[in-house]
């Protein structure tokens, strides 16, 4: 790429504008973040994740202080983890940064190439999308990840944050325009439009002309009102119902930690295990040990009866599972349980209550034709693991530095969206003169 330094600014000083007109001008600037050169991009970047590490208080006061503002007005437990930050979670999105720094620049390489009869030389390139919206709630996180992925991949990026993580949304923009005005990179190219109402967010999912693509991110209630609403082309990263399917040949000290740790690691996230599926010849002996794993880290569990049966004496936090239990994404300290008779009916369950997030597989039988290879098989979801917790279904832990969402729509991207997923695929021709 040409390296490009336009102006930090599209906007002439002291103009008024709308969160609609501050919209509008992310396409001009996304023109300019195409062109810039790779290394300009990863300055850009490097600079940030220093100001991220540099600024830490005053990154966790305004998180503290939205965390305040939303218990005060009863913003459920769920959400209140996903919104508060820690020095811990501070440096990851800084290392997350310098991750998208040095992953290859995917703008402009050469996916294939050919020399047709004609005699053109023709070759298909990865350019970016244009104008990236991102809507999400409580995920202040987000912010940092989607603008760091979005410049690397050459777009612009409009990021609506819900108002409970207003001021950590605002004070991560302000180091992202920062690092754009060291680099005389266009600060348009981020567009933070946090803590507006519904209104705003309903016109701006009419801006056709100016957006490209957008991604929601949240509840359920959000994604589809966004899905619902919006005329613009939209990814969803809806709910992750995931499951975790004891074969089986588990062995049973790696099941029990699986299963634990992907409920009880971070409850809250989209990635955490919702149901566990345990096979009926492996019950007697799992069931009672992982209900008093739960029982002991505070887990509630919802069991069909099989599983209220196998339970031990005095275990407490064990209800009976209603109906709905099954396909629900509780976002907290509550798992739901049932036994099933083999890998066709485990799949068959995830088929018909998952979310085509992620799913996972606890067994030895992993030669061909095993149990690993028919789950995996019969898995459709975005994500499939093999004797590893659901939560590594995450940009960061599948190495492409961060992620924008994970996608569980499959056109045009399906799992963690990384850099490749915030481009698309044009043609370059190249001739001596052929006419036709």
């Amino acid at each position: 790429m040409t390296p490009h330094t336009p102006s930090a600014a599209l906007t002439p000083p002291g103009v008024a504008t709308s969160p609609i007109q501050l919209a509008q001008r992310a396409r001009p600037a996304a023109r300019l973040i195409a062109q810039l050169s790779t290394e300009t991009k990863n300055a850009i970047l490097l600079d940030l994740a220093e100001l991220i590490l540099s600024r830490c208080n005053e990154i966790l006061a305004a998180s503290d202080a939205d965390a305040a503002a939303a218990r005060s007005d009863g913003l459920p437990d769920a959400k209140l983890r996903r919104l508060a930050l820690s020095r811990s979670s501070i440096a990851q999105l800084a290392e997350g940064v310098r991750q998208v720094a040095a992953l290859p620049d995917p703008v402009g390489q050469t996916t294939a190439q050919r020399v047709v009869p004609s005699g053109l030389r023709v070759r298909r390139v990865r350019a970016p999308l244009g104008v990236v919206a991102m809507i999400y709630e409580a995920r202040p996180g987000v912010t940092v990840d989607a603008f760091a992925l979005c410049l690397k991949s050459g777009n612009a990026c409009i990021l609506r944050g819900g108002k409970e993580a207003e001021r950590s949304n605002a004070l991560l923009t302000g180091l992202a325009h920062e690092a754009l005005g060291h680099a005389g990179a266009p600060t348009e190219a981020l567009v933070n439009l946090s803590g507006t109402d519904r209104s705003v967010l309903a016109e701006l999912l009419t801006l056709t002309e100016h957006i490209d693509l957008v991604i929601p991110r949240g509840g359920r209630d959000l994604i589809e009102l966004v899905s619902r609403t919006s005329r613009i082309p939209t990814i969803q990263h809806y709910q992750g119902v995931c499951h975790i399917y004891v074969d089986e040949s588990a062995d049973l000290d790696v099941a029990e930690n699986i299963c634990a740790t992907a409920k009880t690691s971070a409850p809250a996230t989209c990635n955490a295990a919702e149901c566990i599926l345990v096979h009926k010849l492996v019950a007697e002996a799992f069931v009672p040990r992982m209900l008093s794993r739960f029982a002991r880290e505070g887990v509630e569990v919802r069991g069909t009866p099989l599983i209220l049966a196998l339970a031990p004496e005095n275990t407490d936090r064990l209800v009976a599972a209603a109906a709905t239990d099954f396909g629900r994404e509780f976002l907290d300290l509550i798992v739901a349980m049932r036994t099933v008779d083999s890998v066709d009916e485990a799949l068959e369950h995830i088929a018909t209550y998952g979310s085509n997030h992620t799913e996972a597989i606890v067994t030895r039988d992993l030669g061909p034709g095993g149990s690993a290879d028919r789950f995996t098989a019969g898995v459709q979801s975005s994500c499939v693991l093999v004797n590893a917790s659901t939560r590594f279904n995450d940009g960061f832990q599948l190495g492409l530095g961060a992620e924008i969402g994970i996608s569980t729509s499959k056109l045009h991207a399906y799992g963690p969206m990384g850099l490749e997923e915030l481009t698309t695929q044009r043609w370059i021709v190249s001739g001596d003169g052929q006419t036709r």
